[in-house]
């Protein structure tokens, strides 16, 4: 017997280490799937949909040659196609059956496209000579672009390469089970070996002796003959055959009495409309941009601007500004070319984003506000700025950047990945109509705690107001001599206010708002003797006239709920001379 068991081990290791060797080699799965296609077109663009990268599961290595520039980037999938326009281009899919790339030719009436490298709306770019190679791992709803120089026609040499799951889970503990199976055997062996040889090997039985021969029967005598009892007092049965069909019996009595007990099944219940309906899903809007996109788009608006201001660059200040933001900057530096002691605008802040508010769209213009804080100089004070892209093909510019008052309270925000809907300014939902927030502020400046809206706002901590409000205005009006007067006055800015909602059914709202000082002499033959950016934007010395100056605001306010009851809250202002002139 242990000889039989040691044999059944071995053949049973054995055949255990055969499938977990096997399932290493000749049953392994491919470890890739590469798909492959040449497109010979005139487009100018390639686009691989989203559905084509995740054919499989998987990351995607995509190789791209035959072109001498090749230029490579991805995003959502509909910015893609938006960025691409009516421009004629190829369109990948993918054939399952042939495990091949597929190539549509779709028609535009643009022959060409501009350069797509620095867009914002890349989540990431690649540029290469004759040979690109790039491995992603994208969701269905991203989409990779491929370009040559935008006039060319796009590399036609594709291939997408799929990576496969063909590990073998199983192999390892069949090899180590038929291995310990095969010592068990071992053993089982070298006890039978032992033991064969403490028994002096087989013994052969020694041989019974002869029976002694049977007696013969006696005849056994003749039995009367039995009374028959009648059927109904017969003797129940006895013996082995009685049993049988009693055994017998039993299950049919289990059956009888089981289908007895079986409850009648009840009528399945008929689902309801509501519960057979499909629940219509939402159109949710996509983030205008994500956390790493913006912090990009910021890192690249702060060094163009930085070198804008370096050099006085209104141009390049223009590819990166916009609006208000652009207007103040384009004031300074018409006034640091006249006179080179006035010093630049606050930089714009680079990195660190604490906060990132994109608006929820699919549509263009699109926004996007932000805080930033200098990390590595705390006397710097956070800033605001608020972003607008036009059109797909236009990049990202600040309209609004605001220092942040030292104890704003920043209300609770969507997530970044979530975003906010940029509302109409004329919506009445608030505590305040939105389009008229701008020329409300300007009259409490005016006017102070005697305005019709004081009651309206928190003006408790609002340091613009105590710099440039009724008091400050008195302040400037007495230092002026006899003979010259001052006057002042408050309008809305051009800029459009920006509305972005909060997560307490409040706003934030962006508005620019303008404010003139008039000084002109009283006496006749008295003049009046401009300084600073009023002397350099001029360029006058004196004047029997007078001079006019204005001074743009970038307010940003945070608006309460009507509901709420609470007041608005000035979160932090940008100011500076944007224009001066002399009276007729």
């Amino acid at each position: 017997m242990r000889f039989v068991l040691a044999i059944v081990s071995f053949v049973i290791a054995a055949a255990m280490i055969a499938v977990g060797v096997a399932q290493r080699t000749v049953l392994q799965a491919p470890s890739r799937v590469v798909a492959e296609a040449t497109v010979d077109s005139e487009a100018p663009v390639t686009v691989i949909q989203g559905t084509t990268l995740n054919a499989h599961d998987r990351s995607q290595t995509i190789e791209i040659s035959g072109s001498d520039t090749i230029f490579a980037a991805y995003g959502r999938t509909t910015d893609v196609l938006a960025w691409v326009g009516d421009t004629q281009h190829n369109l990948i899919g993918y054939d399952a059956e042939e495990v091949a790339l597929t190539s549509e030719l779709v028609e535009g009436e643009a022959a060409e496209v501009p350069d797509p490298a620095g867009s914002d709306l890349w989540y990431e770019s690649f540029t290469a000579e004759e040979e690109l190679r790039l491995t992603l791992d994208v969701p269905e709803d991203v989409s990779v672009l491929i370009v040559s120089d935008g006039t060319a026609p796009a590399p036609g040499e594709l291939s997408i390469r799929w990576p496969l799951d063909n590990r073998a889970p199983l192999s390892g503990p069949l090899i180590i089970g038929g291995a310990i199976l095969l010592l068990v055997g071992l053993g089982l062996l070298l006890w039978a070996l032992s033991h064969m040889r403490s028994t002096r090997g087989p013994q052969r039985k020694t041989p019974k002796p002869p029976k002694p021969p049977k007696m013969p029967k006696v005849p056994r005598q003749r039995a009367l003959p039995a009374v028959r009892r009648p059927a109904a007092i017969a003797a129940p049965e006895r013996g082995r055959r009685s049993a049988r069909r009693g055994f017998i019996a039993l299950p049919v009595i289990a059956v009888i009495a089981l289908a007895g007990c079986t409850a009648t099944p009840a009528p399945a219940a008929s689902p309801t409309p509501e519960a057979t309906a499909a629940a219509p899903e939402e159109d949710v809007l996509p983030p205008a941009v994500t956390v790493s996109q913006f912090e990009r788009i910021m890192a690249d608006v702060a060094e163009v601007v930085a070198t804008a201001d370096e050099n006085r660059d209104e141009e390049l200040a223009a590819t990166r500004l916009g609006g208000a933001a652009l207007e103040l900057r384009e004031a300074n530096y018409t006034i640091r070319d006249a006179d080179n002691e006035i010093g630049k605008l606050p930089a714009i802040l680079a990195g660190d984003v604490q906060v990132t508010l994109p608006q929820a769209s699919d549509t263009w213009p699109r926004t996007v506000m932000g805080i930033l804080q200098n990390e590595q100089d705390e006397t710097v004070p956070a800033m605001a700025v608020v972003l607008v892209q036009e059109d797909p093909r236009a990049n990202y510019k600040v309209h609004y950047a605001v220092t942040l008052e030292p104890n704003a309270q920043i209300p609770d925000l969507a997530p970044p990945g979530v975003g906010a809907p940029r509302l109409d300014p004329e919506l009445d939902l608030f505590a305040f109509r939105l389009d008229e927030l701008s020329a409300a502020y300007g009259d409490i400046l005016m006017n102070g705690d005697q305005s019709e809206h004081a009651a309206a706002f928190d003006l408790a901590n609002d340091s613009l107001l105590a710099n440039v409000g009724p008091a400050a205005k008195q302040q400037k009006k007495d230092e002026l001599p006899t003979t010259a007067s001052l006057e002042f006055a408050v309008a809305p800015g051009d800029e459009e206010p920006i509305v972005l909602a909060t997560n307490d059914s409040g706003v934030l709202v962006s508005v620019t708002l303008d404010e003139s000082e008039t000084v002109k002499p009283v006496e006749e033959g008295a003049a009046i003797n401009p300084s600073g950016s009023i002397k350099a934007l001029t360029g006058k010395d004196v004047s029997t006239k007078g001079f006019t100056a204005t001074y743009a605001d970038q307010l940003l306010f945070y608006v309460p709920p009507a509901s709420d009851g609470g007041k608005i809250v000035l979160l932090g202002y940008s100011q500076g001379l944007i224009s001066a002139s002399e009276l007729p």
